[in-house]
């Protein structure tokens, strides 16, 4: 009897002791298990993430551009050095300096003439040019009365002076010659000049704005050239005068009948 009692009572005993002990063993088991599953989750995800960051790194490469692939391969960097260095730029020829010019024999004089002149390299060939040029011409300045105009003009020394009595020449007593537009220059005054037309308009009357002189003008007869004052040209290039009376009044017929007028201001 008491042999089964003890049986009897160890029996409860141990399934109390084994539920008593078994609810918690499971319940400390089950966060151990929703961790371990986490965990795994986590690993698992990470795994798939680190699974997929190789799909995201395998985009296609770019190709080159097909002018790369169709163009020719550069050499290699030890070809380089042994190509030849390119050669200098070939520099400018200046055209400012005798040097530069082969004159011969002729150049200790063309460097004696530039030194006594006291003239630069350009203005040494101007002069020889306009020399040569104007052969049988000489330079005359001139001006207005205030000095604000001043020109200068190459024509012979024997000056040949047209007295027109048109109504304008005959009241302003317009005596001039002609010459090409391309042996007049107006060295200053170009802001003091200003220009009186009538009639056709094709007379350029210009004169000075302060001093009322007309030193030059644009005539009728010759629109492509100048009429230069004698009146008001520097003194010491003038040998001679010739005037001629042109009858500016009855302007047509006499420039009809006048041979040589024309062509003046022609070259």
């Amino acid at each position: 009897m008491r042999r089964a009692r003890s049986a009897a009572a160890s029996k409860p005993r141990g399934q109390k002791r084994s539920g008593a002990s078994g609810a918690p063993v499971a319940a400390a088991s089950a966060p151990r298990d929703s961790r371990a599953r986490r965990s795994a989750s986590k690993a698992g995800g990470g795994s798939r993430a680190a699974s997929r960051q190789p799909s995201a790194k395998r985009r296609p490469k770019p190709s080159p551009p097909r002018a790369q692939q169709a163009g020719p391969e550069e050499p290699p960097p030890a070809e380089l050095a042994l190509l030849p260095p390119p050669p200098p730029p070939t520099p400018a020829t200046p055209t400012s300096s005798v040097s530069t010019l082969d004159l011969g024999e002729q150049r200790e004089r063309w460097e004696t003439f530039q030194k006594r002149q006291r003239l630069s390299f350009e203005g040494a060939a101007k002069l020889l040019l306009d020399t040569f040029e104007y052969q049988g011409l000489v330079k005359h300045t001139g001006g207005c009365h205030c000095g604000a105009v001043r020109f200068e003009v190459w024509a012979s020394a024997d000056l040949h002076i047209f007295d027109c009595n048109c109504s304008i020449c005959k009241k302003k007593q317009n005596k001039h010659f002609i010459v090409p537009a391309s042996r007049f220059k107006l060295l200053k005054g170009a802001e003091s000049i200003t220009t009186y037309t009538f009639n056709t308009h094709k007379a350029q009357h210009t004169f000075c704005k302060r001093c009322g002189v007309q030193s030059f003008y644009t005539p009728r007869s010759n629109p492509g050239g100048f009429g230069i004052a004698p009146h008001c040209l520097d003194e010491g290039t003038v040998r001679s005068v010739v005037t001629e009376e042109f009858n500016g009044s009855d302007w047509e017929k006499a420039m009809k009948e006048h041979k040589t007028i024309k062509n003046m201001s022609k070259e």
